[in-house]
């Protein structure tokens, strides 16, 4: 008998977010603040259910939209960079980094538990994140994920994850 697999994939024109972040790299540099329109793909792996589904595409894509909502215009902060300093009050974020300085309002920041806000590290965020609300709101874990974070057209980073 064939081995099967079934994968699910959403990628929807509002699977997107618009944020401003830089990172650090190469022991020490930093690059200019910036920002990018973000678009995010996830699929999801797994035997079919009692539907016929691997699981259900609305659900999935209303999970990821909640997600990447909450990045939506923001400035994105590692939370973990040896290199940039991010503290702040209940108002304002300071960031620091060598002789550069920023101060953002609170309410426009996410701190993310990560040392750099690369499409990467966004991706496996991300798909944390979204693994977590699966299990939590829908007793779904799948058998593997992977995650897609475009900054660009044509320059992407994707998490893959395995039960």
């Amino acid at each position: 008998m064939p081995a099967e697999r079934y994968t699910v994939r959403v990628s929807k024109d509002y699977l997107v977010f618009s944020a401003g972040h830089f990172i650090s790299y190469n022991g020490g540099e930093c690059e200019r603040l910036h920002g990018h329109n973000w678009r995010v793909a996830v699929e999801v792996d797994g035997p079919l259910d009692e539907n016929h589904y691997v699981f259900d595409f609305i659900a999935l894509k209303n999970r990821t939209k909640e997600i990447t909502d909450e990045l939506d215009h923001r400035m994105l902060l590692p939370a973990e960079n040896p290199h940039i300093l991010v503290s702040g009050d209940e108002k304002r974020i300071s960031v620091h980094y060598k002789k550069r300085d920023w101060l953002f309002p609170r309410e426009e920041c996410v701190i993310l538990p990560v040392p750099n806000t690369t499409a990467e590290l966004l991706a496996r965020w991300i798909g944390q994140r979204l693994l977590d609300v699966l299990k939590r709101q829908h007793l779904f874990v799948p058998e593997a994920m992977r995650v897609e974070v475009e900054e660009s057209f044509g320059q992407s980073a994707t998490w893959h994850w395995q039960r």
